[in-house]
């Protein structure tokens, strides 16, 4: 029987992220475990930032967000010697598997430690909703709705000075929060790595919108990493009838209290990742497919290939 797991948080952060530690620590509790918590992702763990946790360590946290463990990015765990020294100081504190919580950089982290003889299971936490084995990512549902905010506000000012507002949103070359919040939002134009930038088409579009259909403003999503949405804004002033205007939204769609469904998302898959430790397996990852929780194989998850949007991408050009 398994006595000691970790826990520790990777990468960019995401909403949802406390709710999934919270998770992990008293399920694991709850079936008795001692839960540590790891500060500072696969640096902390090197460096052995580790304190164990008990059920009040996580007392009200589900409602935050960000993650109280902390995050950093560790290059050099790529490299097999430091994976060991990662491992060695595990070992030390006597922990026999861990809960690695983030994106993808974060799985390949948890893959490395399993094959080192530390079980890990990966929970998808990010914003940009690019983990290929799980329908949604933790995060995801609020980042979204933190942008869809910000997009209703812009549409009120826009519509009052015959303005296109170009708002660009984060991605990390997955295209879902420009084309979820374009649609909920009824924006005229989404550009993202999957439907790509076509700056002719985008002008010509812009100019039958204000022309022939007579709209008083327009409203363009486009993905972080696709252009420069400031001078794509100064293009849409010189060349159509509507005054271009950017926005870049940047770090505040990381932040906020998570939605009701990323916390009930997140406790879900850390309660699983547990149950899965607790029956002896690593080297997992847990996701969602429908309303079912499920898990796969981290090298099988890796090399999936991302569900296609095209019927979405479909349905917001037939709604223009």
């Amino acid at each position: 029987m398994i006595k000691k797991i970790g826990v520790l948080t990777s990468g960019g952060d995401a909403p949802g992220m406390n709710a999934a530690i919270r998770a992990v620590v008293r399920s694991g509790i709850a079936r008795g475990i001692e839960v540590y918590g790891i500060y500072d992702g696969y640096k902390g763990l090197v460096e052995g930032h580790i304190v164990k946790m008990e059920r009040s360590s996580v007392s009200d946290i589900m409602i935050r967000g960000g993650t109280i463990l902390g995050t950093a990015r560790l290059p050099e765990f790529k490299d097999p010697k430091v994976v060991l020294e990662g491992k060695k100081m595990l070992e030390s504190f006597g922990i026999e598997a861990v809960v690695c919580i983030g994106g993808d950089g974060t799985y390949r982290g948890a893959l490395a430690l399993t094959n080192v003889g530390i079980n890990c299971i990966g929970l998808p936490g990010t914003i940009d909703n690019d983990i290929s084995s799980t329908d949604q990512t933790i995060g995801f549902d609020t980042a979204l709705n933190t942008v869809i905010e910000a997009i209703d506000k812009l549409r009120d000012t826009s519509a009052s000075h015959h303005r296109c507002s170009v708002i660009e949103v984060m991605g990390n070359h997955c295209g879902d929060i420009a084309l979820y919040s374009g649609i909920s939002s009824g924006a005229e134009i989404i550009i993202s790595p999957e439907k790509g930038y076509d700056e002719a088409e985008i002008l010509e579009r812009l100019n039958e919108l204000d022309v022939k259909r007579n709209k008083r403003h327009a409203i363009v999503v486009i993905s972080e990493k696709m252009t420069d949405a400031e001078l794509l804004a100064k293009k849409i002033s010189e060349n159509t009838g509507f005054s271009g205007r950017a926005t870049v939204l940047g770090h505040i769609q990381r932040g906020g209290s998570p939605s009701a469904y990323d916390r009930v998302l997140a406790t879900r898959m850390g309660d699983k990742a547990v149950e899965i430790l607790v029956n002896g397996e690593g080297g997992k990852c847990v996701g969602i497919r429908g309303n079912e929780i499920v898990y796969y194989d981290i090298e099988e998850a890796l090399n999936m290939t991302k569900k296609s949007r095209k019927s979405l991408y479909e349905l917001q050009e037939r709604l223009i």
